[in-house]
């Protein structure tokens, strides 16, 4: 009866108004625009708006007509917003008389997805270069579809008053396109000309005052002139700055190496076109596609065959890869365009410090390095590397997550398969029966390739990369993104979660001592005192294991492979070769490695022949220091060798390790490929290379020790072999691809013993494509599932999602156990 009653009061010919509020990526993306037009389309009165929480719709019409509204909503969606969430609420109606774009509201918690900036848009490109069009050869055209975001916004909501665009004011003309709902540009919040927006300026370096030498479309000009020289030139650019340098030109970059002091680290390259891109490296379908991406990370590719004389030798000395990426902003647009070559474009900075974002700053730390700067007046808010991404079976795999991905969440589902069948990932931890309190989880992330994370509600927002904290600017750089981040979301941390490592920065950072909260609130404050922060601290390889589990959504039992080159281990030793068992409960440590010694410690991961020289001590004892017929042993003094003899003899600053990274480096040096390196894992990166060509399924037998509760994956037997092999005078290539096959099948060993069918692959080994692909293939033969990391870094720029949820499954079992 009362249904009946309910149809006769709201017949389908009546009207009625329906409440929507959309989460997600659903500003700076021409959302407004678009349901202004869907709503006039279809004869809708209401309006939209903008809030800290998303965005809000309120329309009337007939039931049948408001369905269609919300269908169209979510198919037919601007091309770069995604919705997380769509909320509905059905209400009497008001009488609205038409539909209008309403002024943003501020009010309430912040949860609204900031977009990434954007790449360059095909609209855009052409009016950029033509010369009836009023923003013709202008460096900052933008529309809502393309143009900075993440790095220049200073506050939720996502208006021009909370950008570093405000200080523009738009010109009558720029005012009438971002006042037309009908116009591209409309509420475009970069929008800006000639007339009245940012400008170029070109600079020539000096100490301690550069020069000014022109600007505007003269800057440009004068600034492709001086690559064309040979000259360095320091390009700011969306998220900051560039040096440029003619790829082509042998003695320029190598005059860049040095000013930089990047002795063989390879330099990513900005080409003006595909079709030049294709006449040196090999790009398939994928591979285009990224390219060409919103995004425009640099891509990995493998070189074509032959050399070409487009790219100097000391781009990528050795290296048969090279990371291309295209023009993604105006500005590269028109150099590139005027250069027709490809050249170096590297991050403006000295080795391990902070990208340069502030032109006054970059003159000063980039004087020796940069003769010319190109610079402009729209300022930065936050520091954006480019991503880097390469296609490992057929899927993108982002190796540095930067521009165009950052600081776009992850979202915590991962269902768990065993009794209980709830979830282990919920940042809602209940007070009572109907107020779910969001927790909000700070992750700080590791030493190298630091990347920190803030999980508000069940997203994970991962910063952009930050680097590695050798240096105080590097450390600086880490706490000003961890301030910015919980700035801009108005948010502070309920728990901080570090690496176990005592000595990392980010530890030291989670660990300092915090003023008390207030013991009450502010008189009129409406957000109650806080209580001081949880600190956790997690296990490195957990973390690993954990990220890519989180990432890839895998339900629960699994088994979790995390090898790379260091991670601090709560029995004292180093790990990097370690298999958990992981379950809704707990994290277990069921195999690993077999141990050995690093002489030196930290020397050792800057020479990989003394790896191989502690695996040597572990196997042969001190007969390892008569075998000067290795070349690992070679390469040290007679006086070098007798105090590593003292050292290894008495564990002095000796450290056990259980590293497949170590691995890969004692191999390379055995097999006397690299005996030190110049930069991270530049050995493993060349035993890897040392594949190209191989095509073998031959592989050394590595037992799996299985009579200890740890089971030990026993290196020694390989070894033998390898150095068999290579006094027998076999191809570097053979010994390497047998050993790449042996790692393989070491997972799928292990897999069996345990007999999990999901298996979860990360670390910073798993970044070696042969051995990725290697594996994976592998195990699907064996009918077990792996999964492996996509959009979030397998290194240890993913060690932060992997903190995250560490924190959350400690702070959600009924009996919390230690998170390491």
């Amino acid at each position: 009866m009362l249904h009946d009653l309910m149809n006769r009061q709201s017949p389908s010919s009546a009207c009625v108004r329906v409440r929507v509020a959309l989460r997600g990526a659903v500003q700076g993306v021409g959302f407004r625009p678009f349901v202004h037009r869907l709503a006039t389309e279809l004869g809708l009165t209401g309006w939209v708006n903008n809030s800290p929480q998303g965005v809000m719709v309120e329309v009337e019409s007939r039931r049948a007509v408001l369905e269609q509204f919300l269908n169209r909503l979510q198919t037919e969606k601007p091309p770069s917003s995604f919705i997380q969430g769509l909320e509905t609420t059905w209400l009497d109606a008001t009488g609205f008389s038409a539909f209008e774009i309403r002024a943003s509201d501020t009010q309430g918690d912040k949860s609204t997805l900031v977009l990434s900036d954007i790449a360059t848009c095909p609209d855009c490109l052409r009016e950029l270069l033509d010369p009836r069009n009023r923003r013709f050869r202008y460096p900052f055209i933008n529309c809502t579809h393309c143009g900075p975001r993440f790095s220049i916004i200073e506050s939720l909501p996502y208006d021009r008053a909370n950008t570093t665009m405000k200080r523009f004011a738009m010109c009558p003309d720029c005012q009438s396109e971002y006042d037309n709902p009908r116009d591209r540009r409309f509420h475009a919040q970069p929008n800006a000309c000639p007339v009245c927006g940012p400008q170029v300026e070109f600079w020539r370096g000096g100490d301690p005052e550069p020069e000014v030498l022109t600007g505007g479309n003269e800057a440009l000009l004068l600034a492709a002139a001086a690559i064309r020289d040979g000259k360095i030139v320091a390009v700011k650019g969306l998220g900051g700055f560039h040096l440029l340098v003619d790829a082509r030109r042998e003695d320029a970059v190598r005059r860049l190496r040095e000013r930089k002091q990047r002795e063989e680290k390879p330099f990513a390259l900005l080409f003006p076109t595909l079709a030049v891109a294709r006449q040196v490296c090999i790009i398939s379908p994928l591979e285009e596609r990224l390219l060409n991406s919103a995004e425009a990370p640099i891509v990995l590719l493998s070189k074509l065959p032959n050399p070409n004389p487009l790219i100097a030798g000391a781009v990528a000395p050795g290296n048969p890869n090279l990371g291309v990426m295209l023009p993604a902003n105006p500005l590269h647009h028109l150099l590139l365009a005027d250069l027709g070559f490809p050249v170096v474009a590297t991050s403006g900075n000295l080795s391990d410090e902070p990208l340069c974002t502030d032109e006054l700053e970059a003159a000063w730390r980039l004087r020796g390095i940069a003769d010319y700067f190109l610079v402009h007046n729209r300022p930065i808010v936050r520091h954006v590397d480019d991503s880097i991404v390469r296609v490992v079976l057929d899927r993108e795999m982002v190796l540095r997550r930067a521009r165009g991905y950052a600081p776009l969440p992850v979202q915590l589902r991962i269902a768990d398969d065993g009794p209980r069948n709830e979830s282990l990932v919920s940042l809602v931890a209940k007070t009572d029966n109907r107020q779910p309190k969001p927790r909000v989880v700070l992750a700080v992330g590791a030493h190298l390739k630091n990347a920190v994370a803030l999980a508000v509600g069940g997203n994970v927002f991962l910063s952009q990369h930050i680097g590695d904290l050798e240096t105080v600017p590097a450390e600086n750089a880490f706490r000003r993104v961890i301030a910015d981040f919980q700035k801009l979301y108005d948010v502070q941390p309920e728990t901080i979660v570090a690496d176990l490592h005592p000595d990392y920065l980010s530890t030291r950072f989670a660990l300092e001592p915090r003023p008390p909260a207030p013991a009450a609130p502010p008189a009129g404050g409406s957000k109650p005192a806080a209580a001081p922060p949880l600190v956790l601290q997690v296990q490195h390889h957990i973390a690993h294991v954990l990220s890519c589990l989180a990432e890839n959504e895998v339900p629960l039992p699994a088994l979790g492979v995390a090898w790379d080159g260091t991670g601090y281990g709560p029995d004292g030793s180093v790990w990097g070769g370690e298999f958990f068992l992981v379950t809704s409960e707990t994290v277990e440590r069921v195999a690993s490695l077999r141990t050995f010694r690093l002489p030196g410690s930290n020397a050792a991961v800057r020479e990989p022949r003394r790896a191989a020289l502690g695996m040597l001590f572990e196997a042969f004892g001190d007969q390892a220091f008569e075998r000067r017929d290795l070349p690992a042993v070679a390469a040290f003094s007679e006086a070098e060798l007798g105090l590593l003899k003292t050292m290894l003899s008495r564990g002095l600053n000796s450290p056990k390790t259980s590293s497949v990274g170590r691995w890969f480096d004692a191999v390379a040096s055995v097999v006397n490929l690299r005996q030190q390196i110049h930069f991270e894992g530049q050995a493993a990166m060349e035993l890897e290379f040392a594949l190209a060509g191989v095509v073998t399924d031959d592989r050394y037998e590595l037992p799996l020790i299985t009579r200890h509760a740890l089971c030990l994956l026993d290196w020694a037997p390989v070894m033998q072999e390898i150095f068999r092999d290579t006094g027998q005078g076999r191809p570097v290539g053979e010994i390497s691809a047998k050993f790449h096959n042996t790692l393989a099948e070491a997972v799928v060993a292990v897999a069996r013993r345990f007999g999990l069918a999901r298996v979860a692959l990360s670390g910073g080994c798993f970044q070696n494509r042969y051995l990725l692909e290697r594996t994976v293939r592998r195990l699907a033969a064996e009918k077990f599932q792996p999964y492996w990391h996509q959009r979030v870094p397998t290194n240890d720029g993913g060690i932060a999602l992997g903190q995250v949820l560490a924190a959350v499954r400690a702070q959600t079992r009924t009996r919390p156990k230690a998170a390491n």
